[in-house]
């Protein structure tokens, strides 16, 4: 038998070599603008913006947006400091390098767990699952929004405008013309709490994978035995590209993956489907409650449940919380959080020290009788127009009914919605005030209100600028027994998912019972009221409150006040810019 060695080199072959999974390149804004959100979410450089001070979003990127950036943000609304919170702010475009730059920042943290405000066009299919698996093993909550910078912002050469203040950043988050597009709701899906504001934009499409064609040659050693070839061995000597091609639907394989995946993240597999109903070529907008019967939202609150200044006064601040002591800035006193045991104490007496926790229940005339400001929010984004509400806080007197009539007339018949933070009090009056707010048909939220730079004299504010500005939160406030008649005759009522409402039998039963079902609520609440001992209030549950018929909507006060509520078209009756308020004679009533 005679063996031969021989050598040689194979006939090139053509081979589909797969790039990783993203939307088409180069990207096109103008499909997106196909349904815009109200603000067109755009991406910046910094040395554009017409204000030095501000980071803006003056211009679109010509092809494809920048890489997404990580960087750890403070906030810089107005009284925040020396307490204020803190989150990772998560721009632009998902990359395969992205995982390993979340990593990254998350451990500069510490195991602080700060939650994530994302903006993003899309990217990498496969990277974006691996930050919603980084995401959900941090245990960190997201919500889709804007980063607007304060002083320095990302990629800004050798600012010192932050230098000692105790961060690198600040800014403000808002939903305002956000995107999570494409690949981002996959990271999106990683959060804890996954939050989607209504001026935000969250869309899929189908997913496109591009494959990279090269021609591959081969060296093929064999030998021949019996007259035969047989191959030895066969390698790989170059590769040479011939060009690119996509296709515009995910293979089974890939489905089953990502329907894996969002499962294991506790997400509906109704968003795989609207992905694989869209075209590549477009993007399909979930709305909310899409997103919230598929499980990919977990609450209808905006960005600013989780970077509000608000959630840093309270006795227990959450992670996201950070004090920096003696960083308050000279000549301005931060509001404070006053209970209502220390409201309008009379100057010649002590001012009592504050509760030991942010809700007491306070029952009779242990808190000060009702009174009753109209304040205008003081976020310094609603500029040049921004919500106003009525703020009604303390105990229901005789005379509280009658100052709410002559509040109501003083305002000439504008609707403003009326945000009560009260521990109960005379219920006969309770219902003649709520048939008032029927009468001229406001809504009422429970919450509390915070002032900042109002005028000398006013509850927890000590600035003298001749304006009530605030803000409301729904932390710690409470509405407790009569509070709850006067609640439901609001036209809308939202109860937020800090705040407490409790009940109990008050007496006057034939009368409660009559005008609850003027105000068509459910006899379930006279039921859950009748069936509370006085001395032994019951707290209702959101989910209570809805059930009966109390509550319209699982909304919280940012329904009626936040900044968001003026950008729309038509705007409400609560909404007007500044100069009206000029116009009027004197600073807003307070009764």
């Amino acid at each position: 038998m005679i063996l031969l060695l021989a050598m040689a080199t194979a006939a090139a072959r053509a081979e589909d070599i797969p790039m990783p999974l993203s939307y088409p390149q180069p990207w096109s804004y103008p499909v997106i603008r196909a349904v815009p959100p109200p603000d067109p979410p755009v991406w910046s450089s910094p040395q554009t913006s017409p204000d030095p001070k501000i980071w803006a979003n003056p211009t679109i990127l010509s092809d494809w947006p920048s890489p997404m950036r990580f960087v750890v943000v403070r906030s810089s609304a107005p009284g925040c400091e020396p307490n204020c919170p803190e989150w990772i702010s998560a721009e632009g475009a998902i990359e395969a390098e992205t995982p390993a730059k979340v990593k990254r920042v998350l451990k500069t943290l510490g195991g602080r767990r700060l939650p994530i405000v994302v903006n993003s066009p899309g990217g990498s299919v496969e990277a974006a699952i691996l930050l919603g698996r980084t995401i959900r093993k941090n245990k960190l909550d997201i919500a889709v929004g804007a980063t607007k910078f304060v002083g320095c912002w990302p990629g800004m050469e050798d600012c010192r405008t932050n230098d000692g203040k105790g961060a690198a950043y600040f800014g403000i988050a808002k939903d305002g013309g956000a995107m999570c597009n494409s690949a981002c709701p996959l990271m999106f899906a990683g959060g804890v709490r996954r939050l989607v504001g209504s001026w935000a934009y969250l869309g899929v499409h189908q997913i496109t994978t591009t494959y990279r064609r090269q021609q591959l040659y081969y060296r093929t050693t064999y030998r021949i035995v019996h007259g035969k070839k047989k191959i030895v061995s066969s390698k790989v000597v170059d590769r040479v590209d011939v060009g690119t091609y996509q296709t515009y639907e995910m293979s089974k394989a890939l489905q089953r993956r990502l329907s894996a995946y969002l499962r294991e993240m506790g997400v509906g597999e109704g968003v795989l489907d609207v992905m694989k109903a869209t075209p590549a070529s477009d993007i399909r907008r979930i709305v909310l409650q899409d997103m919230m019967t598929m499980k990919l939202a977990t609450g209808t609150d905006t960005v600013d449940l989780l970077t509000s200044a608000s959630l840093c006064m309270v006795d227990k601040p959450p992670p996201s919380c950070r004090e920096v002591p003696g960083n308050t800035k000279p000549g301005v006193s931060k509001p404070k959080t006053v209970s209502l045991q220390q409201a309008e104490v009379p100057p010649s007496q002590p001012a009592k020290a504050p509760a030991a926790e942010p809700f007491k229940r306070a029952a009779g005339n242990a808190a000060p009788e009702m009174r009753f400001v109209v304040v205008r929010g003081s976020d310094p984004l609603c500029d040049p127009d921004c919500p106003e509400w009525i703020s009604a806080e303390g105990t229901i007197v005789s005379g509280t009914a009658a100052k709410l009539r002559q509040l109501l007339d003083t305002i000439g018949g504008r609707r403003l919605p009326m945000i009560i933070n009260s521990p109960g009090g005379d219920v006969q009056v309770a219902l003649a005030a709520g048939r008032l707010i029927r009468e001229r048909g406001l809504d009422v939220a429970v919450a509390r209100t915070n002032f900042v730079d109002c005028d000398a004299g006013s509850v927890g504010c000590d600035a003298t600028d001749g304006q009530r500005n605030g803000f409301a939160l729904d932390a710690g406030a409470e509405c407790d027994a009569a509070c709850a008649v006067m609640v439901a005759g609001g036209t809308r009522r939202f109860v937020g998912a800090n705040a407490h409402f409790l009940v109990h039998s008050m007496g006057m039963e034939e009368k409660v019972r009559v005008y609850l079902d003027e105000m068509a609520i459910g006899s379930g609440f006279f039921v859950a009221m009748q069936s509370a001992q006085y001395a032994k209030h019951r707290e209702l549950s959101r989910d209570e409150l809805r059930e009966f018929g109390l509550t319209t909507g699982p909304q919280s006060v940012d329904a009626l006040t936040g900044t968001a509520i003026c950008k729309s078209s038509p705007k409400p009756d609560n909404c007007r810019p500044p100069s009206a308020i000029d116009a009027t004679a004197g600073p807003p009533p307070k009764i």
